[in-house]
């Protein structure tokens, strides 16, 4: 019950750290993605606005060119307007009179860029006093003269404008005054306002779905740890049962034995013989585990030699004949391959992961059921299956039996004295030697477990000129 308090307190602390850290790695990359969007987004803005400014200049500079050149070739005189130059522009009205009355005139060969109602036109004389405005002209807008070629100035209303300034001639090549083309700057303002408020309201839309996308991207990346670390939390809480099953058994026989007031020889033998039997337990439990520890960092040193499968089963099955007849069980080998079948690896390892799943077999194969053991070839490979008629495994638990400390059954593992680790060393061992191990199995009717390893070169070599023989013989 104490255990169980520690390890959900555990399990709580770890998951409040895995979360705190993926919280932190979100919030990194939204801010880093924040900034790189803001980056973006103003640089997207930017280059609009350049955009726009540089085609409003065109504009202006094309419209101001065309009125330019019409217009000078219309001045005969410096500071007088020629009676045609009222066809050219708009609304054209002396300053000095009523612009009013001027502007009621009817309009003829209005110049279409001027009569879209967005530019105004100036005139001014050489000595930069303002003689006549023509077109949508703003009230407010100031009056004195800028030589300078683009400006943009705003009117009483704080409306902006932009315009450019050009020097006029006469016909002759005199100096008439200057002339000026303006526009207003409403309607692109007016855009720029749509495409700020866009990226306002689409920036932080963009944010907070980075950040979501930044949540599931942080619990993807922490998967793989978040997976490893519960395995090695798993792998830890696991261990610590099993090595506190027989210290416990160990303590407690000690502990009785203490509160006995005599002792006589035959309990205290069977005191000492508990005491060995829990140790061992104990050093087999701690063994299995670094043999495990050494083979996940190859760190194993494999004596490898050429290693006779056919005699390495045959004495497995002899020498487990008599745990299978005392758990009234029949054992039997078949061998399907008439030639020997050779591998490459260590005899000593190998022997232990064929004596695992034999001794496995057993263990889960009730009274009277049968195990057989089978030895054949593949074109590569040798395979060993080991089949019985027990008690099953469930589809959903064969994927788990491979793992340390895992029992389909455990109440029947600890009557058998098993620690769980049994088919996990037997799959190491089979990759180790770059084999393969796998089950197939169905409840109630027995389990078939499949051992593949790589044959030998000499074995091959064998069976192919023993093949050649035959088919000689053949001819």
């Amino acid at each position: 019950m104490v255990w169980d308090i520690v390890l959900t307190r555990t399990f709580m602390r770890q998951s409040k750290l895995f979360n705190r850290t993926r919280a932190s790695l979100a919030l990194s990359y939204a801010g880093v993605m924040g900034l790189i969007l803001g980056s973006i987004g103003f640089g997207v803005y930017e280059a609009i606005s350049h955009a726009h400014w540089v085609a409003l200049d065109n504009e202006l500079e094309s419209v101001a060119g065309t009125l330019h050149d019409s217009l000078e070739l219309k001045l005969k005189q410096p500071r007088r307007l020629e009676p045609i130059v009222y066809e050219l522009l708009p609304n054209l009205c002396l300053v000095e009179t009523s612009c009013a009355k001027e502007r009621s005139r009817p309009e003829r060969h209005v110049l279409s860029a001027i009569s879209q109602g967005n530019y105004y036109i100036r005139l001014f004389d050489t000595s930069g006093r303002l003689i006549a405005i023509a077109g949508t002209y703003p009230e407010g807008l100031p009056q004195k003269f800028n030589k300078a070629s683009w400006q943009t100035l705003s009117d009483r209303f704080g409306n902006d404008y932009h315009q450019i300034s050009v020097s006029l001639h006469t016909q002759d090549r005199k100096d008439w005054g200057y002339f000026q083309v303006g526009r207003s700057l409403k309607d692109f303002e007016n855009y720029l306002a749509r495409v700020k408020w866009a990226l306002k309201l689409g920036l932080p839309i963009s944010l907070i779905l980075v950040g979501g996308s930044s949540w599931w991207l942080a619990g993807l990346a922490m998967h793989p740890i978040y997976k490893s670390y519960k395995q090695i939390e798993q792998f830890t809480a696991d261990a610590a049962h099993e090595l506190r099953t027989p210290l416990a058994a160990s303590l407690a026989t000690v502990e009785s034995a203490l509160l006995m007031p005599y002792i006589q020889d035959k309990e205290a033998r069977d005191v000492l013989t508990t005491i060995v039997r829990q140790d061992r337990r104990l050093t087999q439990l701690v063994a299995d585990l670094l043999l495990l520890t050494r083979m996940d960092k190859q760190s194993v040193p494999l004596r490898r030699h050429p290693c006779c499968l056919n005699d390495l089963v045959s004495d497995l099955v002899e020498e487990l004949a008599t745990l299978a007849l005392a758990a009234q069980i029949t054992l039997t080998f078949e061998q399907l391959e008439a030639t020997t079948l050779e591998v490459f690896g260590d005899e000593d390892q190998l022997y232990r992961l064929v004596s695992n799943l034999i001794v496995n077999a057993v263990q889960y194969t009730p009274a009277g059921g049968k195990v057989t053991i089978i030895l054949e070839r593949s074109d590569r490979h040798a395979i060993i299956l080991v089949r019985d008629t027990g008690i099953g495994i469930a589809v959903s638990e064969q994927k788990r039996i491979f793992d340390r400390f895992y029992r389909v059954n455990s109440d029947r593992s600890r009557h058998t004295g098993g620690s769980g680790l049994g088919l996990a060393i037997a799959k190491a061992i089979a990759l180790t030697h770059h084999g393969s191990l796998t089950v197939q199995s169905e409840l109630g009717k027995g389990s078939i477990f499949t051992l593949q390893l790589p044959l030998a070169v000499s074995s091959k070599m064998k069976h192919g000129k023993i093949i050649g023989k035959l088919t000689s013989y053949r001819k």
